[in-house]
């Protein structure tokens, strides 16, 4: 019996696709694996038995991913899981900036008491008049599960979308709308762009992509859309933006202490996932991908280890041992670890950078403790 622990409140019906193999636990120390949503573990000690974590959401910034790993732990995400509420959200954000309408709304609870409100706020709401949507320009920076459905969505709303992300090449076999036009440069996009959306993962690349120089390079007016993490944004830098004008507004998922009290910055409390529907979604995914990592070794969607298929085990013995590893000769690693076992029927393996899996299907039990061996983090028999 394998016993998993919540962080966070997690789907129930996303936990039932759990087999009678599993159990909730309230006590992490007994725990086999973990699931989370953005409950901040970077400070969090887990036991070495733990085999596995899973987010139940695209964003690991809550998570310790070399201390795991280092651990032995499998770090899980799920892409695309919530992709469809954040691209909702994102849309919802882009119409109440483009037509001032959380303006306008404050107007009318702050003359609830007027008893002449049908008249007077025909002279008020110049004040709060906007534009369509419709032939703007949008730029996706980012064309990840998100930026993707984003993109096609506006396109066929009638907007032109120009996107853009690292490696274009990985969008060579996608089917986007005719609307959607891939461009090299984040540059292109601040050149042209009417609104621009921001949908790429925080890390020390990201952080403050944009910032005065990018601001300058905008169009007067712009309205940036910022559903992913508050740092891709410098908040000195888009204050002065909004101050001089060049920013008309800034809509984000992510406030902080200094945006939160900008003027023309509509906030939400961090929303972007937070439907029944994506919520189930990510817990099944999570769940799914912790039991697959338990019962067969395979991994995918691990943001710290290799992804690694495999087919249904035949022999006696299945292996799954993870390695950290410092040296570009990955198999070297998988030859030390082989020469350690007889009667082997099957061997996979997969490296990225930092950290290997390799999983050896046997008849019999390696000849020796694979566990002493230097590079390896953590063994486990199935």
């Amino acid at each position: 019996m394998y016993k998993i622990h919540c962080l966070n409140n997690i789907s129930k019906e996303g936990l039932s696709v759990l087999s009678n193999d599993y159990t909730l636990t309230d006590d992490i120390k007994e725990s086999d694996a973990v699931l989370v949503r953005s409950y901040n573990m970077h400070e969090l000690d887990l036991k070495d038995h733990v085999i596995a974590v899973a987010r139940a959401g695209a964003g690991v910034n809550n998570i310790p991913l070399d201390k795991y790993a280092n651990q032995g732990i499998v770090v899980f995400n799920t892409p695309g899981a919530n992709a469809n509420a954040v691209k909702e959200l994102t849309i919802a954000g882009m119409f109440l900036a483009a037509r001032n309408l959380y303006p306008g709304m404050s107007w009318v609870k702050d003359n609830n008491q007027d008893p002449d409100i049908q008249k007077n706020m025909e002279k008020a709401k110049k004040a709060y008049a906007g534009t369509e949507i419709l032939n703007k320009t949008i730029g996706i920076i980012g064309l990840g599960s998100i930026g993707i459905m984003l993109a096609n969505t506006c396109a066929k709303m009638g907007m032109k979308v120009l996107g853009t992300k690292r490696n274009l090449e990985t969008l060579k076999d996608l089917d986007f709308h005719h609307n959607v036009t891939l461009v090299k440069t984040k540059e292109e996009i601040y050149e042209k762009a009417d609104y621009i959306s921001i949908n790429v993962p925080l890390n020390d690349h990201t952080k403050h992509l944009i910032d005065k120089k990018a601001f300058d390079q905008m169009k007067d007016g712009v309205i940036i859309l910022n559903f992913a993490r508050d740092k891709l944004v410098n908040d000195d830098d888009l204050e002065a933006a909004i101050k001089h004008g060049k920013v008309r507004a800034y809509v984000t998922d992510f406030p902080n202490q200094k945006t939160a009290q900008m003027e023309k910055v509509i906030a939400f409390p961090h929303l972007g996932a937070s439907t029944e529907e994506a919520e189930t979604n990510c817990a099944i995914m999570a769940s799914t991908e912790i039991s697959k990592f338990i019962e067969t070794g395979a991994i995918k969607h691990s943001v710290n280890y290799p992804d690694i298929f495999v087919e249904n085990k035949k022999t006696q013995y299945r292996y799954v041992i993870l390695c950290k590893v410092k040296q570009k000769d990955h198999q070297a690693y998988t030859k030390e670890i082989i020469s350690l076992f007889e009667d082997i029927e099957h061997v996979y393996q997969a490296y990225n950078d930092h950290y290997g899996v390799v999983i050896v299907d046997s008849n019999k039990e390696a000849i020796t403790d694979l566990d002493q061996i230097s590079f390896v983090t953590k063994v486990r028999v199935i």
